[in-house]
């Protein structure tokens, strides 16, 4: 019997695999492909204390082995979220991780607390948001400010705080100890790097927004090395994430040393690979004799 359990700042994952914020709505829109409770843990798209119009169109544009997305973190607010998609995971008997945005620390300190009695197992704060209080750049750039949002969250949070990192920085591992020294149970990273596209038969951006986030298969290298240096700058639990589509994808980033991993762009074009990579991963233990999946978690030094 293989144990494919892991313990994420002290919540038992039934597997290393969850879903990434912003690809899997909360879970309704695969519940023809996914037997979401079967999954590590679904991480919603992000959620505000009032809802979020979003950016103009057009918002999504492909590109050589990913996608830009300048969707606008648009969403339908805590009130609907907490009457309509807790309900909806907590019968399916899904792990929930939600996944929260704002434009100031009190917004987020206010989505937070009304999170305090609901059933949800983690927080993973979003602090690539723009600070509109510090003229627009992302939490998640300045460290002073990563150390700051983290400690105001975690003082009002009952359930582990998880920092998901923007890797829009010069060292990652200098936000990382921010959101460490800030009281962070644990981090996600990468979020997307920001791209842009030009439409030469419009000569326009292709984005109306200009630029966007980058996902998919061209960011792992960039996301897996990020990884790595996070896990070896902190002593918290590293969520790895950023272009894995398959078992291998998802194996290099464990090996690397991250606790668990997070599906996103690949859910668009293969509704199935969540469950792939987790059956994947279970084979890839059977086929070398290895019957915990944490003796394999961080053995790539």
């Amino acid at each position: 019997m293989i144990n494919m359990s892991v313990d994420l700042a002290g919540v038992t994952l039934k597997n290393p695999v969850m879903t990434a914020s912003g690809t899997f709505g909360s879970g309704a829109e695969y519940n023809e492909f996914v037997d979401i409770s079967k999954l590590g843990a679904v991480v919603t798209k992000g959620v505000a204390n009032v809802p979020w119009p979003g950016n103009p169109t057009p918002r999504i544009a492909e590109v050589s082995s990913g996608m830009l997305n300048a969707i606008g973190l648009q969403n339908p607010g805590i009130d609907l979220f907490c009457k309509r998609d807790i309900p909806y995971l907590t019968e399916r008997n899904a792990t929930i991780m939600v996944n929260v945005c704002g434009h100031t620390t009190e917004e987020y300190v206010e989505v937070v607390e009304r999170l305090a009695n609901e059933p949800v197992d983690l927080l993973e704060i979003n602090i690539s948001c723009p600070n509109v209080k510090e003229g627009g750049i992302a939490f998640g750039q300045n460290p002073k400010a990563v150390e700051a949002i983290t400690a105001a969250v975690k003082a009002k949070a009952k359930q582990p705080v998880i920092m998901k990192l923007s890797p829009n920085v010069t060292d990652i591992t200098e936000t990382a100890k921010a959101a460490e020294a800030g009281g962070a149970d644990g981090l996600s990273l990468i979020n997307t790097l920001t791209g842009m596209k030009i439409d030469i038969n419009k000569r326009t951006f292709a984005l109306a927004n200009k630029t966007g986030g980058l996902s998919g298969p061209a960011i792992k290298p960039v996301a897996l090395r990020m990884v790595y240096q996070t896990v070896n700058a902190v002593r918290i639990p590293v969520i790895g994430m950023g272009g894995i589509a398959n078992a291998q994808d998802a194996l290099e980033f464990l090996m690397a040393g991250a606790k668990a991993v997070s599906i996103g762009t690949a859910n668009f074009a293969n509704p199935y690979v969540t469950m792939e990579v987790i059956n994947g991963i279970e084979d890839y233990l059977k086929k070398n004799n290895i019957s915990d999946i944490n003796d394999i978690i961080g053995c790539v030094k």
